[in-house]
């Protein structure tokens, strides 16, 4: 028997190879399978089941085209219904995969139809627990995402998770591995856990969700207590994922080179989001005039699905020399399909061609420090922005600073001064610099980015308030 863990840090998402006496088992595949398949064949193998475990909101998974290439059958819990072949199973359904066996446990609460699958062995032990968004390491999934669907309220939800998490979850012996669907990162969950596998022991310990003497009320307000609302591309997700989607590879086969004087052309004719995807540094030191930067190698997916809503919006996209082809896929990951093409050649080809393009200032921490005082001898006063998420503010933050967190920038858009200079921090460099590259594009050109962000300025003199223990924050 192997089971391999394939996690994708970007999105904080646990999909999982299991194999058996030549005989696979896929269970909430990403986007691109071809890995999937040249792993099987690698080893003389065949992908006999794709298991989902739910309706996945976060990422787009790869059952459908998994299906197509294999012939192997999609698996849902109970009450699923889809758009495409699958087969729906019951509570209790056994599948047999070489010598082991795979038990469908059927734990709503996160969605209606999720599931955990039971790993049993040759001996018929229960072995590991595949728990999807049911359970996580230190959390449990979030009841809120499924209200429409199941026309349910979120405490409705929970109560239904706390039934599913008894009766068919915390009932496992504590040797049962867990392997969830998501760690740290992701926004499935509130208080995830940086590790990836544990124990169902462990979780009974540690995890505030599986309390043993906790009530069904004092789950349902623990729970649902300090969701923050889940990214407005979600619903999108789930959707593509219960009714189909392209396959990827044409996506990224269709997207086109563009040459500069086309670009420019496509820019201007399509209503078009020029999406920067380069380093930060790379972008505030020259970059097309209204692109929006957001850094593949920062939370990329989740920030493109925070600030880019319709999931159909037309993309071009600046990236990195050779990174091309991984851009357009990271945005399919996410369930955004309609990227044109991009700049062949990057950014470089635009300048060279002695087009005009624009620059974000920064100053570091220590200049920022040297400008506050300058300006208190002048008993003037610095406007300067924080557009860290809320949680992180309420922490500690510099003193007589607002917050103007980065999720809802637009709501804040009339607290910027138009005529006069102010300064953006985050918590490192890489969400200040997105909300400069929105705030630019709507015309303020007087912003200045903090280099370092608040972890720089906590090395300097600059004032800021006493630090809040997250725990004691309701």
């Amino acid at each position: 028997m192997k089971i391999k863990q394939i996690y994708t840090g970007c999105l904080a998402q646990g999909a999982y190879y299991i194999e058996s006496k030549g005989e696979v088992a896929i269970i909430d595949p990403l986007r691109e399978v071809q890995p999937y398949i040249d792993k099987a064949n690698k080893n003389n193998a065949k992908i006999k089941y794709i298991f989902e475990t739910h309706f996945h909101a976060d990422f787009v998974s790869g059952h459908v085209t998994l299906a197509e290439k294999t012939g192997a059958p999609i698996i849902y819990g109970p009450t699923a219904e889809t758009k495409f072949k699958s087969h729906i199973a019951a509570d209790g359904d056994v599948f047999e995969l070489g010598e082991i066996t795979i038990t469908v446990l059927h734990t709503p609460g996160h969605t209606l139809e999720s599931v955990c699958y039971l790993l049993k062995d040759k001996n018929g032990k229960d072995y590991a627990l595949f728990s999807g968004d049911t359970l996580f390491l230190g959390d449990v999934g979030r009841p809120d995402l499924a209200q429409k669907i199941a026309n349910m309220t979120k405490e409705q939800l929970a109560g239904i998770l706390y039934d599913s998490l008894r009766t068919k979850i915390m009932t496992l012996a504590d040797d049962v591995i867990v392997y969830p669907a998501h760690g740290a990162g992701s926004a499935c969950g509130k208080n995830l856990s940086k590790e990836t596998v544990g124990t169902i022991g462990e979780q009974k310990l540690v995890n505030y969700a599986l309390r043993a003497n906790m009530t069904k009320e004092e789950f349902i307000q623990e729970v649902t207590d300090g969701l923050l609302p889940p990214p407005l591309y979600f619903p999108l997700n789930a959707k593509l994922n219960r009714e189909g989607y392209e396959n990827v590879e044409d996506i990224i086969r269709d997207a086109v080179a563009y040459d500069v004087e086309t670009f420019e052309m496509v820019a201007n004719k399509i209503d078009t989001v020029i999406l920067d995807v380069r380093h930060q540094d790379e972008y505030a030191k020259g970059h097309v005039p209204r692109s929006i930067f957001i850094g593949i190698d920062g939370d990329f997916a989740p920030w493109v699905g925070a600030l880019i809503p319709d999931i159909k919006q037309p993309l071009l996209l600046i990236t990195p020399l050779g990174r091309e082809e991984e851009s357009i896929l990271r945005l399919a990951r996410v369930g955004y399909d309609n990227t044109l093409g991009y700049l062949k050649g990057g950014f470089d080809t635009w300048k060279n061609e002695g087009l005009e393009y624009d620059t974000v200032s920064s100053v570091s921490a220590v200049m920022l420090e040297e400008i506050m005082a300058e300006a208190e001898e002048e008993k003037e006063k610095v406007k300067i922005f924080d557009v860290r998420k809320d949680f992180e503010y309420q922490k500690e933050h510099m003193v007589d600073v607002p917050s103007t967190p980065l999720d809802n920038i637009n709501d804040h858009l009339a607290e910027f001064p138009k005529d006069e200079e102010f300064y953006l921090h985050c918590a490192g460099g890489y969400r200040s610099m997105i909300a400069a590259s929105i705030l630019k594009a709507r015309g303020y050109h007087n912003l200045i980015n903090v280099a370092g962000g608040y972890s720089a300025i906590k090395k300097t003199a600059i004032k800021t308030t006493d630090f809040v223990c997250p725990s004691t924050l309701k």
